[in-house]
């Protein structure tokens, strides 16, 4: 508020001076109507007139007007008309050349006058035709009032000098000027201040004195009383005060002008004007021959201009109208065809009698990793890029073929072709984009992917064997038109980036069904949140060490009512893409801690039982999180300590300032945080130390070879004497045999998760068949005797035993592991969440549909393709690790030396095949970011982290 008051007091003195010079100048024209002496009169009118030419000296300068020189030649105008006032009395009483004195001074001020005016509009934006067209038709018609009713009366004057009455007819004619010069200004001004409206006002005072004179000089008058002077006196006033107000600068401002039309404004003026001739020939009654020829001249002048003011509105129009289509047809950055554009051409070739050898292609290509040039340099270097994308692009297709631009970073080539040529065009396209982009203060790198749709089925070679791309016409007599093969293109460059990015794909018909079921799903999901479809299933995690039950983590399941049980893999990654996963997460927050407060006031687990629940990147983003997780706490009675959030390892690289805040703040509610999959990603140890975890969590791909492979074994060894010198707490996922748990044990690891401790089970299950001490060291509960719960849906069948017992222990112990060919003992490889990776031998899976997920760290909202985080939580070592409330422990010493290994060195088996690791592996746009795969269910299904834009 202060601001605005500062801002408003320094307008209100900056238009102070023009005020007190209205004030001043209103208090002497009353003086001089009031005075009766000739002295005072011309005093004040000289006093007047020279003040308002200082004014427009001081103004100017003041406000530091440009241009300034249309002010400076108003200045000198009002300089002569004051001299020519003050000697024109003196003048008229003299004979010869000296009577037309007072004249030699006021004549040169309507010259000057006239420039400064024409200098206001050639600086402001040029002639304009319209605007000329219409001040002339209106100076068209003022001009035959004054020239037949006071210009030539008063040059027909013969008791007088020819020089005096050639002049007298003059002046009514440089009305006619003024006329045309005020009416210009006024059609082209667009921002029309305090100074505009004085301005006009003071040159139509002029105008309105000069009418008085006319008026008189029709008699031989030359010599008018007070009441005629004093519109002069005003005019002076505004034109000074128009120089001392600050919008005096507007004036002179080139301000963008459209073409006007005809409004009922400029109608007001313009009709008049119309009507002169026919008026003026019905009221002169005795014409003459001169007359006439002047109303006909005026009146024919009035007619070519209207013509020429139609053409020049119908010429504006169509060149609107063609700029417009241009606009709305191209590409106002690239200058390329747009989408419209490119759909119309299209259809136009699809028109045409087809090729069978040289069907029309499509090439869908989008710029991988253009966000992040528009977030690091800003959109000004993001246009930059893509005008060079749009030169390469022209540069590189071959003559007829069309490149537009469809989006942002989408371009469009349309090109027919033979097939082998097609796919040579494609690798130029993106052979064209390896090169450095000129951004601003630096280049940039960009890969593309591209999709290729063509109009009919065609046998394409890729990789030395042929593909048979299979376009619209493929399946049968359909009609294919431009949108349907851009549709097909488009979907087809999804895939390409789905596969990796920097590179093509070719269109087939069963993209088509996958899309439709991404879209199936994602709606069926809205609906399964809406409706309270989704439940939890929990998942024990076990202190090792007398395998004593530590926690649990919720894993979610979705029971569709049609389709049945709906893998997580299936659903989370399009959660990710469509943003549902923060509800998703929001939903599983909430329904643990609940189940949790549940548990512990039906004493089903202790107070020191924590809930490990999976969050997405695109949660740690959301400043929200902390707060929810907060209320939720205090909803159900619970402490942060209760709670551990398994982040993963790609949060860390992140590097994002709301990221960092959202865990400060997780970590002050007392929250533990650990990092999911631990050494399948981002293993750093700088970012372990940056940021406050509070443990780690060892993925089941090094868990799955403890006691086979002997580098599983030192990488698990170095993992935990990392954690334990940081202070971080250490959990093993992925544990399935007792030979593992026993190697886990000896490296120090205290906590562990797996199916040798148990399955994932809905709550009631967990509830009614745990007993609450402790969990038997392979797996077996006490047996109860109650009897076997019945299925949950989403959840499975309650398990039961091979030899028919109903006292069904809580969680199966894994069979014995079989041995392979050569002997050696591996682990069984079953549907849960500790499966092997890809690779895996799937017909070892025994369980139900809803048994092929479990165990799996599908996060509800968490990110689908980066390790995933251990439910640990560790001793401090900084106050940002501090474990508010019970905490886990750290590694336990190991039972032998813990050499030091690093994780960067450990072989890649077969199964890691799929898993793009260090600089081979890119982010969603391109650039440094891991897309680690992610292998959860007994299927050995691949779901990509969700932390990709």
């Amino acid at each position: 508020m202060p601001r605005a008051v500062s801002a408003g007091s320094k307008t209100l003195a900056s238009a102070l001076p023009a005020g007190v010079f209205v004030l001043v100048g209103l208090l002497a024209a009353i003086a001089y109507l009031l005075t009766d002496g000739t002295v005072a009169n011309d005093v004040t009118f000289a006093v007047v007139g020279l003040g308002a030419a200082a004014a427009l000296i001081v103004g100017p300068r003041r406000f530091r007007a440009r241009p300034r020189w249309p002010w400076t030649l108003l200045a000198i105008a009002s300089v002569l008309f004051v001299v020519g006032a003050a000697i024109r009395p003196w003048s008229t009483e003299q004979s010869g050349a000296t009577e037309l004195a007072g004249d030699a001074f006021t004549l040169p001020g309507y010259a000057f006058m006239f420039a400064a005016l024409i200098g206001f509009l050639t600086v402001k934006h040029g002639p304009k035709r319209h605007a000329i067209i219409d001040g002339l038709l209106l100076g068209i018609g003022a001009g035959l009032i004054f020239a037949l009713l006071f210009s030539m009366p008063a040059a027909g004057i013969e008791n007088r000098s020819a020089a005096v009455s050639t002049v007298a007819g003059l002046y009514p004619l440089l009305d006619l000027v003024l006329v045309l010069l005020v009416a210009n200004v006024a059609f082209t001004t667009s921002i029309r201040g305090p100074s505009y409206l004085m301005l006009i006002g003071s040159m139509v005072l002029l105008l309105v004195g000069d009418i008085g004179y006319a008026i008189i000089g029709v008699n031989g008058t030359l010599n008018g009383n007070r009441l005629i002077d004093l519109p002069f006196v005003l005019g002076f006033v505004l034109i000074g005060a128009c120089a001392l107000h600050p919008s005096m600068r507007d004036i002179g401002r080139r301000t963008p002008l459209p073409v006007q039309a005809w409004s009922w404004r400029r109608l007001l003026l313009i009709i008049p004007a119309l009507a002169v001739p026919f008026v003026l020939t019905a009221a002169i009654p005795n014409q003459t021959t001169l007359d006439r020829i002047v109303l006909a001249v005026g009146g024919a002048l009035m007619v070519a201009l209207l013509l020429l003011r139609a053409v020049s509105a119908v010429q504006a129009y169509a060149a609107a109208q063609r700029e417009y289509e241009y606009q709305a047809t191209h590409d106002h950055l690239t200058a390329l065809p747009n989408r419209a554009l490119l759909v119309d051409h299209v259809g136009q070739l699809l028109a045409r009698p087809a090729d069978p050898d040289r069907p029309l292609w499509l090439f869908f290509l989008d710029l991988d990793g253009f966000k992040l040039v528009n977030d690091s340099w800003g959109h000004y270097a993001g246009d930059r890029v893509i005008v060079e994308v749009a030169r390469r692009l022209r540069r590189t297709v071959p003559a007829g073929a069309a490149v537009a631009r469809v989006g942002g970073d989408e371009f469009v080539i349309a090109n027919q072709s033979t097939p082998d040529e097609a796919v040579a065009l494609a690798e130029r396209i993106l052979a064209s984009l390896t090169l450095p982009l000129k951004a601003t203060a630096s280049d940039v790198v960009v890969s593309g992917s591209i999709g290729i749709a063509s109009s009919a089925a065609v046998p394409v070679s890729k990789t030395g064997m042929t593909d048979v791309v299979r376009g619209p016409q493929a399946a049968g007599p359909v009609m294919v038109t431009g949108e349907g093969l851009l549709r097909d293109a488009d979907t087809a460059m999804y895939q390409a980036k789905a596969e990796g990015r920097g590179g093509w794909v070719l269109f087939d018909s069963t993209m088509h069904d996958r899309v439709r079921d991404r879209i199936d799903i994602e709606l069926a999901l809205r609906h399964a949140l809406a409706h309270d479809q989704l439940r939890l299933a929990y998942q024990p995690i076990v202190r090792m060490s007398g395998a004593r039950l530590a926690g649990v983590e919720a894993l979610i399941r979705w029971e569709h009512p049609t389709k049945g049980t709906i893998a997580p893999t299936k659903f989370i990654p399009v959660a990710e893409e469509t943003g549902l996963i923060t509800d998703l997460g929001r939903w599983v927050m909430r329904e643990g801690l609940r189940q949790l407060a549940e548990w512990r006031q039906n004493d089903v687990v202790a107070d020191d039982f924590w809930l490990s629940i999976n969050v997405s990147p695109r949660q740690l983003r959301d400043p929200r999180l902390s707060g929810e997780l907060a209320e939720a706490l205090v909803e159900h009675g619970l402490d942060g300590s209760s709670v551990m959030l398994e982040i993963t390892e790609s949060v860390m690289v992140d590097g994002s300032q709301v990221t960092d805040q959202v865990m400060a703040d997780l970590r002050g509610l007392g929250v533990r945080l650990v990092v999911d999959d631990f050494g399948t990603g981002f293993s750093a140890l700088g970012y372990l130390r940056r940021h406050p975890v509070t443990g780690v969590k060892i993925d089941r791909a090094f868990v799955g070879g403890l006691g086979t492979n002997p580098e599983d074994e030192e990488i698990v060894r170095a993992v935990v004497a990392m954690s334990s010198a940081l202070g971080l707490s250490v959990v093993a996922e992925g544990v399935q045999t007792q030979s593992q748990r026993d190697v886990l044990q000896a490296l120090g690891v205290v906590y562990g998760q797996g199916w040798l401790w148990g399955r994932p089970q809905d709550p009631e299950t967990f509830a009614r068949l745990r007993r609450p001490a402790t969990i038997g060291r392979g797996g077996a509960l006490a047996r109860d005797a109650e009897p076997i719960p019945r299925p949950v849906p989403g959840l499975g069948a309650a398990p039961t035993e091979a030899n028919g017992d109903l006292a069904r222990r809580l969680l199966d112990p894994i069979p014995a592991e079989p041995k392979t060919a050569n002997g050696v003992r591996r682990p069984t490889p079953t549907g849960n969440g500790n499966a092997p990776r890809v690779g895996v031998d799937r017909a070892a899976a025994n369980t139900n549909a809803a048994d092929q997920h479990e165990g799996e760290d599908v996060r509800p909202g968490a990110e689908t393709a980066a390790p995933e985080a251990p439910a640990t939580d560790a001793k401090p070592v900084a106050p940002s690790r501090g474990n508010a409330g019970r905490g886990l422990e750290p590694p336990a010493p190991p039972t032998h030396p813990v050499p030091r290994v690093p994780v960067k060195n450990r072989r890649r088996s077969a199964t890691d095949a799929t898993e793009p690791t260090g600089d081979g592996a890119r982010g969603a746009d391109g650039v440094e970011l891991v897309a680690r795969i992610r292998i959860e269910s007994d299927a050995s299904v691949a779901l990509p982290r969700a932390d990709r834009e």
